[in-house]
């Protein structure tokens, strides 16, 4: 018999309430019987406070050693300070695509009961590349940045996916009909992509229009391409059509690394009070079994999650229960078996 291999993964708990739901989400991972070997590291503001580094050398290392990573919310200052961790790892890594599937759990009421969208954002390019410049005072420039390369490799992405996942349609969110260079560009990308996917229904709607239809009737979108900055928005409005931020999954993918994350913030006013939710970062980790071609345990922990949110006994507070964090953790390794 061939011996269990041992999946090596960077982790990063983050800060606020990410240490917290980190530990919740390596207890259940290591019940599942898979093995892991953990390299942790600080990022951010703590890490800057030990090593002078907001991301240290040893994580960059680390990352690009095990190709694939588990982490926490890191608080991003607003409007000042470094620049966001996410956004660094994503250029360094070339995680060109941020993949979101939002679905109810069972168990929570929300207004629109049986949501299934899958959210592909491009991750490197758009407003996000990051270049900034004050052209005379009080008139700043920020440049967007689309490109041929970034448009078609995150547009056959998603056809990848939808076809070996089984999704009929794809629509790709522009603002073509004002940004007719840059998201024009994206658009006949993703036209050209379509062509050699008959078996998938390609459609276009522009971003404004998108969020209404969203919030109006999501059930007729099935996957949405989008830029990095309307991603970046629209997998928040959807995450809300479901019971928001702390329950959807998120994944950072690349050729050659993978980072799994928590995409909610750090909430640093209930840290340390074994309050949190760990559900969004559990999900993640779902999403990293798979990845990791773990698929017995990955059904088996995305199974538990949904049977303890079905039961209702054991929630935490940002979903209508009175349990901790750890307490959660216990009811979904209780119903792992």
């Amino acid at each position: 018999m061939a011996e269990q291999k041992t999946h090596k993964v960077t982790l990063i708990p983050g800060d606020g309430i990410g240490p917290e739901v980190t530990q919740a989400v390596v207890r259940i991972l290591e019940a599942t019987g898979v093995k892991f070997e953990w390299e942790r590291f600080a990022a951010g503001a703590e890490a800057f406070e030990i090593f002078g580094e907001y991301i240290p050398a040893a994580l960059y290392e680390s990352i690009e050693r095990n190709k694939v990573a588990l982490k926490g919310p890191v608080t991003t200052p607003v409007g000042g300070g470094f620049k966001s961790i996410n956004v660094t790892l994503r250029k360094k890594f070339d995680l060109f695509a941020n993949f979101r599937p939002i679905k109810n759990l069972p168990g929570l009421e929300t207004k629109w009961p049986g949501v299934d969208l899958i959210i592909v954002r491009e991750n490197t390019e758009g407003e996000y590349v990051g270049l900034e410049h004050e052209v005379v005072p009080g008139v700043v420039e920020s440049i967007k940045v689309i490109t041929d390369k970034g448009s078609t490799r995150i547009a056959k992405f998603a056809f990848d996916y939808a076809r070996k996942h089984g999704r009929k349609k794809i629509h790709s969110i522009h603002k073509a009909n004002i940004m007719k260079m840059s998201d024009g560009l994206f658009l006949r990308c993703a036209r050209r992509v379509a062509e050699g996917f008959p078996d998938v229904l390609y459609g276009e709607h522009i971003i404004d229009n998108t969020c209404m239809q969203l919030v109006m009737n999501p059930f007729q979108y099935d996957t949405l391409l989008l830029e990095n900055l309307y991603g970046d928005i629209v997998s928040d409005l959807c995450a809300g059509l479901v019971g928001g931020l702390g329950l959807v999954p998120g994944a950072n993918l690349g050729h050659d690394c993978a980072i799994f994350e928590a995409v909610h913030g750090s909430a640093p006013d209930i840290a340390g009070q074994d309050i949190a939710n760990p559900t969004a970062l559990l999900q993640s980790a779902v999403l990293m079994l798979h990845h990791l071609n773990e698929e017995a345990a990955a059904n088996k922990v995305q199974k538990a999650v949904e049977t303890v949110y079905a039961e209702r006994k054991t929630l935490t507070r940002d979903v209508g229960g009175h349990a901790g964090t750890s307490q959660f953790a216990d009811a979904v390794l209780a119903a792992m078996g």
